[in-house]
């Protein structure tokens, strides 16, 4: 469990819990593709009301499978409309009888509605300052005259600086930064850089950032009923929520296909976000495959990261924070576009000696991946590389959190 990668994780349950009565945080989640943003908001909302009797936790989201998830007590949520994100960049509602303008009145209605009512002490904003095409703005306006502190929690990596900077310029967000937000919190670890470097913000803005380190996971205490464990040694192979996962499943299967006589069976999690057309395919390939074993979707997937031989995944923010909370030898293989997060994101770990990693855009030839998976069992786990402060994540939010609204 990472003992000699992060010392401070292990005190968080010998703690005294602390009383924060009556302190309402409000977070924000856009959620427009995948798991991640949602996975992210849910364990910082847990962790807070873990420490903290009498604080509640509210999570405004847009996922469309936000109710799949348990939450603790003190912990709720509130769903907006859903939205897709396209491969053009552009919007559409998930609700096709809905157009997108409707929809993103609505929700920047139920936003605003919302934060009145439940008038909290501090509003996390996850990823987007404005919120989805300015969704956020109007709650960011009204909060400017009010007791609320606001911060913006940025993952490790954002995208390529240039390419940030010019969507960032186009919408004007570091006059928002400068004019809305308290603070900045950048879920990850100096070393694997500063995400808003190059952007073009205000010193104003960059002396606001704050590095709380990854954000340790856990496994639940309980085990969902559909949450059965493979009996063999097995590789955990997960394409996060599966929208763009199509061309990293394909390449493991091509290796599992090919006949070689690979270290450990496969356990392939698909996503609920991958397209039916490819979810199809792939079950139907899958089952021919004595060693391959496939499931849509699980909502413990920590379970099942503990119990993996290694990890095959493509490298987005929880899927890291798992890897490196488990220690698991891990292989990535990341996408590069829409934006070049997880390329980045696993070359800087690669050279930090944390994990493999295999660069899709050179090609995907099957022998490669042959060799990545034979070489996996025999490669370092990110204990090896001796970094000893990288998953305090939690424990700093906590304390900042305590400092803010006490």
């Amino acid at each position: 469990m990472m003992a000699n990668i992060d010392p401070i994780h292990e005190k968080r349950n010998s703690r005294n819990q602390e009383r924060l009565d009556n302190a309402n945080v409000l977070i924000y989640s856009h959620d427009s593709f995948g798991l991640g943003h949602l996975r992210r908001c849910r364990e910082i909302a847990h962790s807070l009301v873990e420490r903290y009797k009498g604080l509640r936790v509210l999570i405004l989201s847009g996922s469309p499978i936000i109710g799949s998830f348990d939450f603790r007590a003190r912990v709720d949520f509130v769903r907006i409309p859903s939205v897709v994100k396209l491969r053009n960049g552009d919007y559409t509602s998930l609700n096709k009888h809905i157009d997108i303008q409707q929809t993103l009145s609505i929700r920047s209605t139920i936003i605003s509605n919302t934060a009145k009512v439940f008038s909290p002490d501090l509003f996390i904003v996850d990823k987007e300052p404005l919120g989805l095409r300015g969704e956020v703005k109007e709650t960011l306006e009204n909060f400017r005259s009010s007791k609320t502190r606001v911060v913006l929690g940025l993952r490790d990596i954002m995208d390529d600086p240039e390419a940030l900077k010019a969507e960032w310029s186009r919408r004007n967000v570091g006059a928002a930064l400068d004019r809305y937000y308290d603070e900045i919190w950048v879920y990850g670890h100096e070393l694997m850089g500063n995400p808003l470097l190059g952007v073009g913000l205000s010193d104003k803005t960059m002396a606001r950032l704050k590095f709380t380190g990854y954000i340790m996971r856990h496994v639940p205490k309980t085990i969902g009923a559909v949450t059965m464990l493979p009996k063999k040694p097995f590789f955990l192979v997960t394409a996060g929520g599966g929208g763009d996962g199509h061309q990293m499943i394909d390449w493991v299967l091509r290796a599992y296909e090919s006949g070689e006589n690979l270290p450990c069976d496969a356990l392939v999690v698909l996503g609920p976000f991958m397209p039916l057309s490819s979810r199809n395919e792939f079950v139907q390939r899958i089952s021919f495959l004595e060693n391959v074993s496939v499931r849509t979707f699980s909502a413990d997937m920590e379970h099942l990261m503990e119990a993996a031989s290694a990890v095959v995944c493509m490298g987005g923010y929880n899927t890291f924070c798992e890897v490196m909370s488990f220690n698991k030898k891990a292989l990535l293989i990341p996408r590069s576009r829409p934006r070049k997060e997880q390329l980045i994101r696993a070359v800087k770990a690669k050279e930090l000696g944390l994990l493999q990693f295999l660069d899709a855009d050179r090609g995907c030839e099957t022998d490669e991946m042959i060799d990545a998976l034979n070489n996996l069992p025999s490669a370092g786990n990110p204990a090896d590389a001796g970094i000893n402060d990288m998953l305090h994540g939690l424990d700093s939010i906590n304390q900042w959190v305590q400092d803010i609204v006490s």
